[in-house]
């Protein structure tokens, strides 16, 4: 518990975790060091006593590993016999991924549900291709993919170069368009000519492939009259979740005492969110709805009790648009078991209850067999996988006493997670009155290991980039901090000064942390033509928000050419003289204050050949814009680093150089990787440029941290990562506080990303370092563990679970020696 204090307020705040231990748990932990003393007294071992829980993992981690394998034995290891249909593919996946393709078929054969988690570049494709192939066992199956829309020309791509005999169809919409004739629509075969998918071959829509006709059922319909092999059906999820137009559906009351105020239609009385009321700038783009009634519900002016609560929405259908059925609520309502398999790729933008969420869950309703392909496990927070453990496994959730919504979900989050309650007191203002008391239970990040025994070690393989690290070159990278010209340095700290005060004078108002913080990361790359910077607060008296001054940014010479360009400049044709065929610039501020064009400019002044990416090109075209881009023998491409976050290669761009990086992780984290997969034959070399002393540095180490956590939650763990987890989970708060108090001054960003170099180049190290002068066996089994030098750690691993990461196939190697604090350990 920690006393958090404020002018005129006590608060303290109590964190509680849903680590449970039952009394049956809490022996087991009792025993089973007796046992493992008792162990190493019958092998004659002298044991040293452990100082501290990582002494005591590293110095029983052989025999905690035995235990492991023996209570959650094993679906596939690594020598067990592969089916020969695999040699039936196309193409020939990695040992690693043989081991999660035939973990995945075994799991389909008691389960409806399984998923693939691995990380970026390990092939989640080939892995959920290979497991239908294996699992049909020759019978024409019918399968369905639900992924991204820009990425959707790569899987039927990528299918029809792995499955033979397959034929591939595109879901373009519900049905036929009688207006616009120019836009795909219906259900269109593709093929595969010279290299690119082309729309040829069988149209149909979905109204159609329902109808069952002369035969028995639609499927034997389309089985003896149209395909009589396996077919596979890719959707969009953008396309595959369109539903009806909708419009707001609020009232303002022209009489009473609400006059001139926002009312719910259904109730006649103002909304509340809070210490405030809706007001008609909050609906612009977003649907908001209201609960009406329930147990904390008070009518004004009566005595009544609670009534139920009920869902109120402040939205409704469009009648006066053009009307629509989402392709896959269609499926879901006509045609059920018309699928065999549902394949979902990056299932975690499927976390929240969404219409695209929703989407997966009438896939895996609909299919016999479903499989979610992820690179991300957990977002920090044990909720992130609530809804896709419950649209997946909803009976074994229901089992568990969860029901679906928020009473579930905060069952849930207290179970396996972390909450903090925060419970404010404020003082009497005087004699005759009561002090005020407000509670507040927020989440924090952290997940209890249960949450992994319990549900994903049934449920998930896991691949990371360590198993086939032998197929993949170099990565290598760089944070690159570069000092203001003296002109930008003045104007920057007279920026921040007037945002500091903006900060302490309006404490707790997001729209001064995120419109200035957010002015602080553009201005040392746009330092002109901002304007004046504008915050609101909502004002008691008038029950509107009134605007109010945040600072006013001075204007500086738009001709001129700043450090960090020149810095860019000179990466670029150094990379280029290197023999680089191509570089990808990311930048994050685009449109009204864009920063590309501007780079675009710069570049081409220095006689580089350069091509914008914007997000006008359909998010299916932009791997053939690269493509397109890389034949016409353009150097240097440029792009938002969220547009290419997922599903595009670039193994021609081997050299990525983030000009701004944001403040979004995962978006960090996701491209930064774009071309370090399976299929790049040149070293990878990340940049990451920042002015000195800047908010830019400060983002960027805060992002550094917030990664180590990510490793940690991904086994990965290190000291750093675990400390971490105390830290605030939004990044804009994490920027305001250190812009506040001056917290982090003088630590270098460049020093946290050595740090996860050094993190990463530990994992990958047995991959690169050569072996001791040992006899070595070429057939050996190669263990891809964090540990270096327990032998008993790669024996544990090396039988891995369904659940596990598999190991590959390659000699073992070893590092010569490990300092205690550079040792990880990774148990599953």
């Amino acid at each position: 518990m920690r006393l958090v204090t404020a002018p005129r307020t006590l608060g303290y705040v109590e964190r509680r975790t849903g680590y449970r231990d039952g009394p049956t748990n809490r022996g087991a932990e009792r025993r089973l060091p007796t046992s493992l003393i008792e162990l190493h007294f019958k092998k004659g071992r002298l044991m040293p006593v452990p100082n501290s829980m990582q002494d005591y993992l590293r110095m029983f981690a052989g025999e905690l590993g035995e235990r492991i394998l023996q209570s959650f034995p094993a679906l596939q290891n690594a020598n067990d016999p592969v089916s020969p249909r695999l040699a039936t593919l196309l193409r020939k996946p990695f040992p690693a991924q043989t081991v999660a393709a035939m973990g995945v078929a075994k799991k389909w054969e008691t389960d409806r549900s399984a998923a693939v988690i691995a990380e970026c570049g390990t092939g989640k494709t080939l892995i959920s291709l290979a497991a239908l192939h294996v699992h049909s066992d020759g019978r024409p199956f019918i399968a369905i993919v639900m992924a991204p829309g820009h990425i959707t020309l790569k899987w039927c791509k990528e299918a029809l170069e792995t499955i033979p005999r397959l034929r591939v169809f595109l879901i373009d919409g519900l049905r036929d368009r009688v207006r616009d004739t120019s836009t795909p629509s219906g259900v269109n075969e593709v093929k595969l000519r010279r290299g690119q998918i082309v729309r040829e071959g069988l149209h149909t829509t979905l109204t159609d492939l329902r109808l069952r006709k002369n035969h028995k059922s639609a499927r034997a319909r389309w089985q003896q009259e149209i395909c009589s092999g396996p077919a596979l059906f890719v959707v969009g999820r953008d396309k595959g979740k369109l539903s009806h137009f909708w419009r707001h559906a609020y009232q303002v009351a022209r009489s009473g005492r609400y006059q001139g105020s926002v009312v719910n239609p259904e109730t006649g009385m103002r909304v509340e969110t809070g210490e405030r009321w809706l007001i008609a700038s909050d609906f612009r783009k977003a649907r908001l709805s209201e609960v009406v009634g329930g147990a904390g519900a008070k009518e004004e002016g009566t005595d009544l009790k609670s009534r139920r609560p009920i869902y109120s929405p402040l939205w409704q259908a469009d009648g006066k648009r053009i009307r629509r059925v989402a392709p896959l609520d269609f499926i879901g309502r006509f045609m059920p078991g018309w699928f065999d398999y549902a394949i979902c790729d990056e299932a975690h933008q499927l976390a929240n209850d969404t219409a695209q969420g929703n989407g997966l869950g009438t896939l895996a309703a609909c299919a016999d067999h479903t499989v979610v392909l992820t690179g991300t496990l957990l977002g920090g927070y044990a909720s992130d996988v609530y809804n896709l453990l419950y649209r997946l496994e909803g009976g074994k959730m229901a089992a568990h006493g969860y029901e679906w919504g928020e009473p579930g979900l905060r069952s849930f989050a207290e179970t396996y997670g972390v909450l903090e309650r925060v419970t404010t007191i404020e003082p009497a203002d005087n004699s005759c009155s009561k002090s005020r008391v407000t509670k507040q239970i927020k989440r924090r990040p952290g997940a209890s290991p249960l949450l992994f025994s319990e549900f994903l070690m049934s449920l998930a393989a896991f691949v990371s980039l360590e198993d086939i690290s032998a197929e993949l070159p170099t990565f290598t990278e760089q944070v690159i901090g570069v000092p203001m010209d003296v002109p930008l340095k003045a104007a920057y700290q007279a920026l921040e000064e007037q945002i500091k005060s903006a900060i302490k004078e309006h404490h707790m108002n997001h729209s001064v942390i995120s419109v200035g913080l957010n002015a602080l990361l553009l201005y040392p790359d746009h330092a002109w033509d901002i304007g004046d910077l504008y915050g609101y607060d909502y004002d008691p008296e008038t029950q509107r928000r009134e605007r109010f001054l945040i600072a006013q940014p001075e204007d500086l010479d738009q001709g001129f050419v700043y450090a960090k360009e020149r810095r860019l400049v000179e990466i670029v044709k150094a990379e280029l003289q290197m023999g680089r065929r191509c570089c990808h610039v990311y930048a994050v501020y685009t449109r009204k204050r864009d920063v590309t064009r501007r780079l675009e400019t710069i570049l081409r002044r220095e006689g580089i050949r350069v091509a914008v990416l914007t997000s006008d090109v359909p998010p299916e075209k932009r791997e053939a814009w690269f493509a397109q881009r890389v034949r016409e023998g353009i150097q240097v491409t440029i792009s938002h680093p969220k547009i290419i976050e997922t599903g595009i290669d670039l193994l021609n761009h081997s050299s990525l150089i983030f000009f701004e990086s944001g403040y979004s992780l995962h978006t960090l984290r996701q491209a930064s990787r774009r071309s370090w997969r399976i299929g790049q034959r040149q070293p990878v070399r990340v940049f990451y440029l920042h002015y000195e002393e800047t908010m830019q540095s400060s983002c960027l180490r805060l992002m550094g941290r917030k990664l180590l956590v990510s490793l940690a939650m991904e086994g990965k763990f290190s000291r750093e990562g675990l400390q971490s987890l105390d830290e605030e989970d939004d990044m804009l708060t994490a920027m305001a506080r250190e812009l506040v108090t001056e917290n982090g001054v003088g630590e270098s960003a460049a020093a946290v990303w050595r740090q996860i170099q050094a993190e990463n180049s530990s994992i990958l190290h047995s991959a690169t370092v050569p072996p001791e002068p040992t006899p070595v066996v070429e057939d050996a089994p190669f263990t891809a563990s964090l540990v270096a030098p327990p032998a008993a750690v790669e024996a544990c691993l090396q039988a891995p679970k369904f659940g596990t990461r598999p190991p590959s196939l390659h000699p073992p190697m070893r590092r010569k020696e490990a300092s205690p604090a550079d040792v990880q350990f990774r148990l599953f």
